[in-house]
C-alpha cells in the first residue's frame, strides 16, 4: 500500500509538471487585430510568466518526493498543495475567455501600444484555446494528489505508532526468553520449566 500510494502521488506530481512546461510553450489564447486582420498567437509563458517557473517546481517535488521520508513527504505535499493553489488562482480567469489584460504584453510587443484603452481599438477579439482548461485539470489533479499525499502519510504514521507499541506490550506480557531453554526446548521436546529437569 505504501509503494503504491507513493507512487501515485509521484506520477501525479510529474503528469502536472510535465504537462505546465508543455502547455508554457503551447498557444493559450489568439488575438485578432483590427487595424490589420491578421491573428496574433499568444502562448501560455506570456500570459501567466509563473507557469514554467512553478510546472519545474513541481516536477523537482515528484522527484524528491518518490526518495523521501515521512517528515520530507509531509513538506513536499504542503509545497505540492501551494503551487496547486497558484496555478490554479492564475489559469482559472484564462478559461473559456481571456482578458485583454493577459494578452496585453503580446499586443504591446507586437504593436508598441501600451495603454489598455488604445489596445482595445487594435484588438478585436481575443479568442481562447482549450489548454488552459487543460493545465486546470492538471493542477486539480497535483491538488488531489497533494491531499492525498498528506492524508496518507498521517496514516501511515499513525500505523507504525500502533504496530511499535501493540509489539511492545506483547513483549512485556511475555518476558524475556532464556536462549540456552528455549533451544533446549526447541530441540529436545522438553519443558524448561519442569521440576523434574
Amino acid at each position: 500500500m505504501l509503494r503504491r500510494a507513493r507512487m501515485l502521488g509521484v506520477l501525479s506530481f510529474l503528469l502536472a509538471g510535465g504537462i505546465g512546461i508543455i502547455s508554457s510553450t503551447q498557444v493559450w489564447a489568439t488575438v485578432q487585430r483590427a487595424d490589420s486582420g491578421e491573428a496574433l498567437t499568444v502562448t501560455g509563458a506570456v500570459i501567466y510568466p509563473l507557469l514554467a517557473p512553478l510546472s519545474l517546481a513541481v516536477l523537482a517535488l515528484g522527484a524528491s518526493l518518490s526518495i523521501a521520508g515521512p517528515v520530507l513527504r509531509h513538506i513536499l505535499a504542503v509545497l505540492g498543495l501551494a503551487a496547486a493553489a497558484l496555478l490554479i488562482l492564475g489559469t482559472v480567469p484564462l478559461v473559456g475567455s481571456a482578458p485583454i489584460s493577459a494578452v496585453a504584453p503580446a499586443v504591446t510587443e507586437a504593436t508598441g501600444l501600451g495603454g489598455q484603452e488604445s489596445m482595445r481599438e487594435v484588438v478585436a477579439d481575443v479568442i481562447a484555446t482549450p489548454w488552459p482548461l487543460i493545465a486546470l485539470i492538471c493542477w486539480a489533479v497535483l491538488a488531489l494528489a497533494s491531499a492525498f499525499v498528506l492524508a496518507t502519510a498521517r496514516r501511515w504514521a499513525a500505523g507504525g505508532r500502533r504496530y511499535r507499541s501493540g509489539s511492545e506490550a506483547a513483549h512485556r506480557s511475555t518476558g524475556p526468553l532464556d536462549a540456552v531453554d528455549s533451544w533446549d526446548e526447541l530441540s529436545h521436546g522438553t519443558d524448561p520449566t519442569d521440576s523434574a529437569r
